[in-house]
């Protein structure tokens, strides 16, 4: 979507929206590659014992239609919710695809939730439908009695009790079938929030919240997709990072996907996946780079032929940009959104040198100004809560069965994403926290993300969480949870070794007053620090 360009400014000023009346991920992102060119490429599996099978994009419009047949079948209605439980594999791709074909709306489900988790999300979308595999039926039976909108389900991996065989299903059934013509503005997604305080919330997102999504991707990703690209990601397609950052935008430019998610992430074995299946972009979030960044030798061991790595989530400092130059041989670009606005945000190495520390420009078509509570414009330098104009193609359309939330969210105009940050005179947008994670010391507003990359640059330290502590002469101190690096034991030498680290190479107000050495950091699912969590344990 983006224009060809040199510089950023020339982007922006070639840029325009092209949203038509009337689109359907579903055809977009399958059919309209499987009339052209039936054969191409679409996904690659890889299986927990490192077996690969191809999927053309005829095979994926055939087995999504054949779905989409059953499920209509069903007595799936157009509007009607349709939980997708599953890991990164093809049955995956192929129940995404043919939701969005039935016009019906997908509600993509972590497999890692436990059951209250999953009955909140689908007694609150309502959902008449579930697919998902034996272990994510297993889970629902302990709930299906109070779930009284959920009607059937499927799973990909054979009949168990209470559920239809998928495959058995749609065996039988045509591989034509002719998508539901809806609008851009028609509902095809439900994805829940990943907030760490209060119930989730559910972002309904429009058909067209895929072509919002596609500037921020190809701006990401050095001017994506170029001849020879092939992307992964670990991140689960559960989560709008996997699924609107990769996998559907990859498919609706016609570059390979390779799907594979890791029961448990390591380093070696993302290094060992990058090589073996030749993945040339990935997006690999912060929590990723971090535990490969621990690898020793990654660069000998392991012979890699990246194009792109994006990454979003929290901030990247200079000691990770150094190091993705370095080892994985790419200047790793920044990019910032949420689930209700995402892909807003984003450095680009191809046309403008990255700034340590601070997240990137706003993507053309995208209105990113810091504002102030009542929604008013700041000037350059003033902080403020970092926000989008509206209406934007990549805005949700609202919150589910949520009003008083959905009016929240909104200044006037301004969605509030509910971080904070600054913009300098050329338009760099610099992200300085939640509303809850800024630090007050001493007068002084501090942003956790600067003070954890310096830590993680100490050779003893793999991972880092900052929070504020209360304080009764400097309103909060800085206090850092430290998890040290494989036989590294903690002491006293080694606490004062490290606040001399912080103090010296940032300032002396910003250092770690309280260090607290862990086991393990607070993670979301989609890995990111929960700093409430941490805040609870001062």
């Amino acid at each position: 979507m983006l224009p060809d360009a040199k510089t950023y400014d020339e982007l922006v000023a070639r840029f325009s929206w092209d949203i038509p009346e009337f689109y359907n991920i579903g055809q977009d992102v399958c059919d309209r590659w499987a009339e052209k060119k039936p054969d191409h490429l679409a996904l690659t599996f890889v299986d927990e014992d490192g077996l690969t099978s191809d999927f053309t994009f005829g095979a994926l419009r055939a087995q999504s239609n054949r779905l989409a047949n059953l499920l209509a079948a069903s007595g799936l209605a157009c509007g009607d919710r349709v939980g997708l439980l599953l890991p990164q594999r093809p049955e995956t791709a192929v129940a995404h695809i043919a939701v969005y074909k039935t016009g019906a709306i997908a509600v993509p489900l972590f497999t890692l939730f436990g059951p209250e988790a999953l009955e909140y999300r689908l007694a609150n979308s309502g959902a008449r439908m579930v697919i998902t595999d034996t272990e994510g039926a297993r889970k629902l039976r302990t709930i299906r009695s109070r779930l009284p909108d959920l009607e059937t389900v499927f799973t990909v991996d054979g009949q168990s009790d209470g559920t239809h065989d998928l495959h058995a299903g749609t065996h039988g059934q045509a591989d034509a079938f002719t998508p539901v013509e809806t609008r851009a503005d028609d509902p095809a997604l439900l994805i829940y929030t990943s907030g760490t305080t209060g119930p989730p919330k559910g972002a309904l997102h429009a058909h067209r919240v895929l072509l919002g999504h596609l500037p921020g991707v190809e701006m990401s990703h050095d001017l994506f997709p170029q001849p020879g690209d092939k992307i992964w990601t670990p991140a689960d397609w559960a989560w709008i990072g996997g699924l609107l950052d990769v996998l559907l935008p990859a498919l609706h430019h016609g570059v390979p996907v390779v799907a594979r998610r890791f029961e448990k992430f390591t380093g070696k074995a993302a290094f060992q996946l990058i090589q073996d299946h030749g993945v040339r972009n990935a997006f690999l979030p912060p929590t990723a780079l971090k535990m490969m960044r621990s690898v020793p030798d990654a660069a000998e061991r392991w012979s890699l032929d990246m194009r792109t790595v994006a990454s979003g989530g929290e901030t990247l400092g200079s000691e990770l940009l150094k190091w993705g130059r370095d080892v994985l041989g790419v200047t790793i670009n920044e990019f910032y959104g949420q689930t209700e606005c995402n892909m807003i945000v984003s450095s680009c190495a191809a046309l403008m040198p990255p700034r340590p520390g601070i997240m990137g420009r706003a993507v053309p078509g995208h209105d990113v100004a810091i504002v102030s509570d009542d929604g008013r414009r700041l000037g350059d330098g003033e902080h403020g809560h970092v926000a989008v104009k509206r209406p934007d193609p990549v805005m949700f359309l609202e919150y589910w069965d949520n009003p008083d939330a959905t009016r929240d969210k909104f200044a006037g105009d301004w969605l509030l994403t509910g971080d904070t940050g600054m913009r300098d005179a050329d338009g760099w947008i610099r992200f300085v926290g939640r509303d809850d994670d800024v630090i007050t010391s001493s007068g002084y507003r501090i942003g956790p993300g600067e003070i954890e990359d310096c830590l993680i640059g100490h050779a003893a330290v793999r991972m880092a969480g900052v929070v504020g502590k209360p304080d009764a002469d400097r309103t909060e101190i800085v206090k850092a949870f430290i998890l040290l690096e494989d036989g590294v034991n903690p002491s006293p030498d080694l606490e004062r070794e490290i606040q001399k680290w912080v103090r010296d190479r940032l300032a002396a107000h910003e250092y770690p007053r309280e260090i607290e050495f862990v086991d393990e950091l607070p993670l979301t699912a989609t890995g990111k620090l929960i700093r409430n969590e941490l805040r609870a344990r001062t």
